[in-house]
């Protein structure tokens, strides 16, 4: 099946094609160019390893409604927009350790059930990370630590080219 798209039309999508990480957009872009240049959607299909029914569902999505995303894209979220700006602030300035604590905040703040995962995922595309903790060991004493580095700093000058063994 021949389709007609302008020479702009064409570069931009190879462009498109060029910078996008989704592989499905991508085979969507490769359908319309292979079909612009007289490829058969059987031959597409091969080319590709798509059915046939999707390479030609490919080619009129964009041809009639210039899609090149598929309807995929999940569901909205359980919070609102000020919710969600309230809950990203107060996160950011109160620590919680765990994943179930937030989610346990939200179902008593506002009676919104969220799964351990979902929370996660949403933590993640507001921005947030986990990052393990380091810990300070519980019999730290600094002013040990400081003379320590004093004493041993004294003694790699006063060792010159002696080596310094730790028993």
């Amino acid at each position: 099946m021949k389709i007609f798209i302008t020479s702009e039309q064409k570069i931009k999508l190879e462009r498109l094609h060029d910078t996008t990480r989704d592989g499905q957009v991508r085979d969507r872009i490769k359908a319309i160019l292979r079909a612009s240049e007289g490829w058969s959607s059987v031959m597409i299909a091969q080319a590709l390893r798509l059915h046939q029914t999707t390479v030609d569902r490919h080619i009129s999505d964009y041809l009639n409604h210039g899609k090149l995303k598929s309807g995929n894209g999940g569901s909205d979220s359980l919070l609102s927009r000020e919710q969600t700006d309230f809950l990203v602030n107060h996160l950011s300035q109160h620590l919680f350790h765990h994943t179930h604590e937030i989610v346990a905040y939200v179902a008593q703040l506002w009676n919104i059930t969220f799964s351990i995962p979902g929370m996660n995922k949403w933590l993640h595309r507001q921005g947030f990370s986990y990052k393990k903790p380091c810990g300070v060991p519980h019999k730290f004493e600094a002013e040990k630590q400081r003379q320590f580095i004093e004493y041993y700093e004294n003694l790699k000058v006063t060792a010159k080219d002696e080596p310094l063994l730790f028993l």
